[in-house]
């Protein structure tokens, strides 16, 4: 598996403060550097402070366009400086997905807004973190940007668990990944949906890409934009039962470790692009291959098989223009 590039603390984009007062109003109190009213709106709606139900969600992360969020809210106990506020909410916005890195960095700021009161010391940790890629406080902990590469954090979650709730129907969201499709979760807790949904994405690990994760999306028109639906059913063959019998076999192997299990379904897929090679031609301009088609039909593979192959092909922008 391919390493990941240094963490870079330059990946970070801003840090915001979100209070709830002794009289139940919710306001956004500071943020640096400046966002639009936009963003504010939605991670207002995304901290757990403005919702009936007083639920606490103490760690929340997902994307709004391109944006990723990660937001930690406290409880303010009676001995805090801060008399007036019964919880607040620390945001933090940055260009990559790390989880565990704006988690650990996101507590730092709220032990010192605790002990403070003020937003001018997050303000000079933020910037620490922003110029040198660390922080140190022997009150309130350090953090070192560069302890948190984005591998670990694509490796967090369990291949394992997955393929132990859904056996071989994890061929499923394997298909629906290599073709590029919406796969929707729901779960009434978002803890339990973002432990899933980060993990789904190294199903096709050939691509490293977790900008296609939205793991927190409330059913709000700006939200749901982005998010059409894809109406076109999958077919379902010999491939794919081959696929999810690896998968399964892999994942119910004591011996290995999820990130084995990872490398298997990695090493499926490459098998998968090997065999679609042989239809494959070089683009009129030289600068890519694209799918022959014709020879793909002369093959006479089973209709599932050629349907996958063909919406794989088009998912890889290999289809001819």
């Amino acid at each position: 598996m391919a390493a990941p590039e240094a963490a870079d603390p330059l990946l970070m984009l801003g840090v915001g403060l979100i209070e709830k007062d002794t009289n139940g109003e919710v306001l956004w109190v500071w943020c640096y550097p400046s966002m639009t009213a936009t963003l504010r709106n939605l991670l207002l709606r995304k901290c757990c402070l403005t919702e009936e139900n007083k639920l606490l969600h103490p760690f929340v992360f997902g994307q709004y366009r391109r944006t990723w969020f990660y937001i930690t809210t406290v409880e303010v106990p009676g001995s805090s400086v801060l008399k007036k506020v019964t919880h607040f909410s620390i945001v933090l916005t940055a260009k990559d997905f790390n989880p565990e890195k704006y988690a650990a960095f996101t507590r730092i700021l709220c032990r010192m807004y605790l002990k403070h009161g003020s937003p001018v010391k997050m303000m000079e940790s933020y910037i620490a973190v922003l110029t040198k890629g660390m922080c140190q406080s022997e009150e309130n902990g350090s953090f070192l940007s560069k302890d948190f590469d984005a591998r670990k954090a694509y490796l967090a979650g369990s291949i394992k668990d997955i393929v132990s709730q859904f056996g071989m129907e994890t061929v499923i969201l394997h298909t629906a990944l290599m073709l590029k499709k919406r796969i929707v979760v729901y779960h009434p807790k978002i803890e339990a949906v973002q432990e899933f949904t980060r993990t789904l994405p190294a199903l096709v690990w050939h691509r490293q890409d977790w900008t296609i994760l939205h793991s927190y999306v409330h059913l709000d028109a700006d939200e749901l934009e982005a998010l059409q639906m894809c109406p076109e059913a999958m077919t379902m063959g010999k491939l794919h039962k081959e696929i999810g019998q690896l998968i399964v076999q892999s994942a119910e192997d004591p011996e290995k470790s999820d990130s084995q299990v990872i490398q298997d379904i990695s090493l499926k897929t490459k098998e998968i692009f090997t065999n679609l090679a042989p239809f494959s031609e070089v683009s009129d301009d030289g600068e890519k291959r694209v799918l022959n088609y014709e020879a793909l039909k002369q093959r006479r593979f089973p209709p599932a098989t050629e349907n996958f192959l063909y919406h794989l092909a088009a998912a890889e922008q290999m289809l001819k223009i």
